[in-house]
């Protein structure tokens, strides 16, 4: 924490901004090594004889659930492409020890085993290859969230704990959201209930993201949750996110929390890129259930972002004359921003055109153009990352603040006017207008696809022989009629 000692104005010359700019420098303590031995990554680890169970063994025992977290964004995590891309500039631009931060996210057991050593996909294990897998999760005995240089779950701040050592041998220890039932288990692991499981900190751990220096956030979905009203009425991640399109709708617009027997292991959210590439993968590999599958999550992912949101678009007139157009943007069932998690790289933007009775084209603005850009006047809800000498960054490891933040609060809105005159257009002038989103702007993905490790042949395995363009969701479409004058 910042001393109040540091806001105090002393004699003797020091300015305000000294002072501050002193605080700041110092306001988070660094993570102690003998706590966090992976920090960056705040994972800590209770080793035994008892290892990391592979997705696959649990798949024979929960073939519903496994065939659920199968091509889910969880189980992709290490694998992904744009992700691998990022690693591996991240590694050449400050090395393994500090990107060890995202690795600790994208393949915990990878990390504390040792496992991984860099980028790339090559020679690993299938639980280390496997990202996020059931023993991830079901291996969390606890979390050191309140402990952190933060003060609250980040940077993957879990305690996994796998199994334990007893005068018999290695046991296998899983733990759930629930209190075990006779037989939980069937003697290949035993069963212990942990209500970390139904609780947004268990999410929290890796969807809250800190600069690895600073400990200043750089990815706040679980601080977004944590200051909405969804938070206030007790509606978690999982309430959302583990569960199918209509629940989670439900779960929005209700407050109602799911039933036992409505979660669903898809961890489903916006990243519908991803679900893309990899049903090309999996169509190109002939593996037509994988690709059928992650076409399910793929169509899921769009749903929810067209579910996300609404505009109200209504006319300004001054004088008896239409002088501005209003767009009320709002977040009608995210629980956190729109958008959220790289919001410096996420792209959320109105496209508009207004014509008049004969077609005519008044205005228009928000139009992607031939390679992929978006004109410098095209109203955005993201934001823009900042060094720490001020200056413009979109690397995460070089952001340590923002300089504009527009993302749209849970249950929240932006408003946005549009100049425009039209006196002598014939009525009534059409309005046609879009909330579009995609992953981010295309010159970024192209960058980071670019950047794969030598080990991923993005042509042999998605079949991409050139840069893509990358996909559009229009979120929301509307159409409105309103006169040039009164």
């Amino acid at each position: 924490m910042v001393s109040k000692k540091k806001f105090i104005i002393g004699l003797g010359g020091v300015s305000m901004a000294t002072l501050l700019v002193a605080g700041l420098g110092h306001s988070m303590d660094k993570p102690d090594p003998a706590e966090y031995p992976f920090a960056p990554s705040l994972l800590q680890y209770k080793k035994s004889g008892a290892g990391f169970t592979p997705p696959e063994k649990c798949g024979e025992c929960h073939p519903q659930q496994y065939e659920e977290w199968t091509g889910s964004m969880h189980a992709l995590a290490f694998k992904d492409p744009i992700y691998q891309g990022e690693l591996n500039k991240a590694v050449k631009a400050v090395g393994h020890d500090i990107a060890r931060q995202c690795e600790g996210c994208h393949t915990p057991a990878g990390v504390v085993t040792g496992e991984i050593k860099g980028p790339g996909i090559s020679g690993l294990s299938d639980v280390a290859i496997s990202g996020v897998s059931c023993d991830m999760c079901h291996s969390v005995s606890g979390h050191t969230g309140w402990q952190t240089p933060y003060r609250q779950p980040e940077n993957g701040s879990l305690i996994l704990s796998p199994g334990k050592d007893t005068p018999a041998g290695p046991v296998l220890t899983k733990y759930g959201p629930y209190k075990p039932e006779e037989g939980c288990g069937d003697d290949f692991h035993e069963c212990v209930e942990q209500p970390l499981h139904k609780q947004a900190e268990l999410c929290a751990n890796c969807h809250q993201v800190n600069h690895y220096e600073t400990h200043t956030p750089i990815e706040s979905t679980y601080k977004e949750w944590k200051d909405s009203p969804y938070a206030v009425k007790g509606i978690a991640c999982q309430d959302c996110h583990m569960v199918d399109f209509d629940t989670f709708i439900r779960s929005a617009d209700t407050m109602k929390k799911p039933e036992r027997g409505e979660f669903r292991h898809y961890f489903n959210g916006a990243n519908f890129l991803i679900y893309a590439l990899t049903e090309q993968a999996a169509k190109k590999a002939g593996d037509a259930e994988l690709a059928a599958n992650v076409h399910k999550k793929y169509e899921m992912a769009v749903a929810r972002l067209q579910a996300a949101a609404d505009l109200e678009v209504s006319p300004v007139y001054r004088d008896k004359k239409l002088a501005e157009i209003k767009v009320r943007v709002k977040n009608l069932r995210a629980g956190h921003n729109l958008p959220t998690s790289l919001t410096n790289i996420r792209q959320i933007w109105l496209e508009m055109t207004v014509k008049d009775l004969d077609g005519k084209v008044i205005m228009t603005t928000g139009t992607v153009d031939a390679k992929g850009a978006l004109p410098s006047e095209a109203r955005l809800f993201n934001s823009e990352g900042m060094g720490k000498g001020f200056h413009f960054a979109i690397d995460p490891w070089e952001v340590v603040s923002f300089a504009r933040q527009d993302a749209i609060p849970p249950k929240g809105y932006k408003d946005v006017y549009y100049g425009v005159s039209a006196p002598q257009a014939k009525e009534p002038l059409v309005v046609d207008i879009k909330l579009r989103y995609r992953q981010a702007e295309q010159e970024v993905a192209h960058a980071l696809l670019g950047a794969v490790p030598k080990d991923i042949d993005l042509a042999a395995i998605y079949g991409l022989t050139a840069m893509p363009d990358l996909p559009i969701v229009d979120m929301v479409s509307k159409s409105v009629k309103m006169d040039p004058a009164l």
